[in-house]
């Protein structure tokens, strides 16, 4: 690798964050004229709290889609996670601490078992987190019995439910937070410039020495973890757990990747242009609910917006591979 090569990424990284920022100052635009309620602060502030269950899920998978590889069950993962922490302490009585750390080790663990499906078994990622997906969102409904778990302690409630200086809700800042520490783990750590080789190219990165398997093992985990930071902010927020909880939210966080400049093919895209993703998601929503427009003109939207995404991402592709 030459000198100049970060220096160049560098700048290609910058470039296209640019272009995605200037979409999203774009819309902002657009709505704040459309509508006098969009730039008035209790609205951005609750745009800002319902977009960060969608970026925490988009942080693990950013993780996945890097290696190449993808996770179709954070939703299912986030409210079955949920639901087991909630029903351990109303059902079974657990200290609140205790419930939440046992959730986490779950959502570790199902993490894992993703990783190790495709990782050691060969299985592939989009099948293997599809079932995982189906199978967790059953068992989430043989467990609560197909109805909301609530009656939780309020101090189970606190990340979901709190305000920093009783102005700015703790899920924000817990989002922002992830988001710098996910940022500085790619960009800084050895651990993500692995991640980044295994994306860019699996066989050259393994002929290099990078331990190819476990590195992909742990964004399935790192993607189970953030699944569970969800669920508890999640059912906080709500003060319950629900089995019907984060439908579609993997879809949402992939569609805030790809918006963002990530590349399904892996090894492009950072966490800077996922957030602005998360953000433009959020706008795009905020700004048509605002509109009185029907929800599932949004979803279109949002679709059509992943379609040109992928569109520009293909297209940049074959033409790297008509240079080489």
């Amino acid at each position: 690798m030459t000198e100049g090569t970060p220096k160049k990424k560098l700048k290609f990284e910058l470039g296209g964050n640019l272009s995605i920022l200037i979409g999203l100052i774009v819309l902002c635009i657009f709505f704040g004229i459309a509508t006098d309620k969009f730039f008035t602060a209790k609205n951005l502030i609750n745009m800002l709290l319902q977009v960060s269950n969608i970026g925490t899920v988009a942080i693990g998978g950013m993780f996945v889609i890097l290696t190449g590889g993808i996770d179709l069950s954070s939703g299912s993962m986030t409210a079955i996670l949920g639901l087991f922490m909630a029903g351990f302490c109303v059902d079974n009585g657990m200290p609140v601490l205790l419930a939440i750390a046992l959730g986490f080790l779950i959502g570790l663990g199902l993490g894992a078992l993703n990783g190790l499906s495709v990782t050691r078994l060969g299985m592939s990622a989009f099948i293997v987190t599809l079932a995982m997906q189906s199978m967790l969102r059953g068992l989430g409904n043989v467990y609560s019995m197909g109805t909301s778990i609530f009656g939780m302690p309020k101090s189970f409630n606190y990340v979901g439910s709190s305000m920093v200086f009783g102005v700015i809700p703790l899920p924000v800042i817990l989002l922002i937070i992830l988001f710098v520490i996910a940022h500085l783990v790619l960009s800084r750590t050895v651990f993500g410039h692995q991640v980044y080789a295994i994306g860019g190219n699996r066989d050259a990165a393994y002929l290099a020495g990078i331990p190819v398997r476990r590195v992909e093992l742990i964004t399935y985990v790192i993607a189970g973890f953030t699944s569970a930071i969800t669920a508890l902010v999640l059912t906080g927020r709500l003060a319950s757990a629900l089995p019907t909880a984060a439908e579609g939210l993997e879809f949402s966080a992939i569609s805030a990747i790809v918006i963002g400049g990530g590349s399904l093919s892996g090894g492009k895209g950072n966490m800077l242009g996922t957030f602005i993703g998360v953000l433009i998601i959020g706008v795009l929503n905020n700004g048509l609910n605002l509109l009185n427009i029907s929800p599932f003109w949004s979803q279109f939207a949002q679709g059509l917006i992943i379609f040109m995404a992928v569109l520009i991402d293909a297209v940049n592709q074959r033409r790297l591979q008509a240079k080489a």
